[in-house]
């Protein structure tokens, strides 16, 4: 079957880790997803973005409400599963997030993934997973306020998860937490706290295999110090002769 009689969109069957129901949620063929560019803090951007993988990384159980990526554990620790059932479910009103989203809609299934893995008491990762993607798709959105709030909350989860050294189930390593704990500093303006992370990312450069990360670092270093440099000579009193 060719790509002209392919939809983008197919229909993945998942099966609700809290309520056990089944249900549908929509997937991207990886044929389709073309990606154009990224930022440097890696939000990627699609040619098309309406296919963009980033609206459709949460899944969310129209019965119960339970939301969750392919990051969640499976393990639920004591007293969580009730806690969900009790402060999502029992107030849930069934909709259903499994046909095509807008990035509203996706914001939506990001915040209530992010309740759910806080109740659930998931890694730092994970949260800090959903926190930076949630600060891309504000991005999208162009709402400036939204995205600086859930970026400065993704740099207190990536602090804790390097902390915490577990990214098992994730597609994050050591080295691209440091780098990204460089890049979302120096995006908040927090330039010597950038600096000291982007530092520690070239100092690995001859024991990773992440060679594109550590060039990533060092290039936004020089940058930083750039910004820094500017920030100081704007700063200084005009002193005149």
């Amino acid at each position: 079957m060719s790509d002209n009689q392919l939809a983008p969109l197919y229909d993945k069957h998942e099966t609700c880790a809290l309520c056990k129901s089944t249900f549908t949620s929509k997937k991207i063929r990886s044929r389709f997803i073309k990606l154009d560019h990224t930022d440097t803090d890696l939000c990627p951007y699609y040619k098309d973005e309406e296919i963009s993988p980033l609206l459709y990384f949460v899944k969310v159980c129209p019965k119960c409400g339970y939301s969750y990526s392919d990051h969640f554990g499976t393990y639920f620790p004591e007293g969580t599963r009730d806690a969900i059932e009790n402060l999502v479910s029992a107030k849930w009103v069934p909709h259903n997030y499994g046909e095509e989203r807008t990035v509203q809609q996706a914001i939506q299934t990001y915040k209530l993934a992010l309740y759910c893995a806080t109740l659930k008491k998931e890694k730092a990762i994970v949260l800090a997973s959903l926190l930076i993607r949630l600060a891309w798709l504000y991005r999208k959105a162009e709402n400036i306020k939204e995205e600086r709030r859930f970026l400065e909350l993704a740099v207190e989860k990536f602090n804790e998860s390097y902390l915490e050294a577990y990214y098992s189930n994730t597609d994050m390593t050591e080295i691209r937490v440091m780098y990204l704990l460089g890049e979302l500093n120096r995006r908040l303006g927090n330039y010597d706290k950038a600096v000291a992370h982007f530092s520690k990312v070239v100092d690995q450069q001859n024991s990773t295999l992440e060679k594109k990360v550590v060039d990533m670092a060092r290039e936004q270093w020089y940058t930083t110090r750039d910004l820094m440099k500017k920030e100081q000579e704007e700063e200084a009193p005009n002193v005149e002769s």
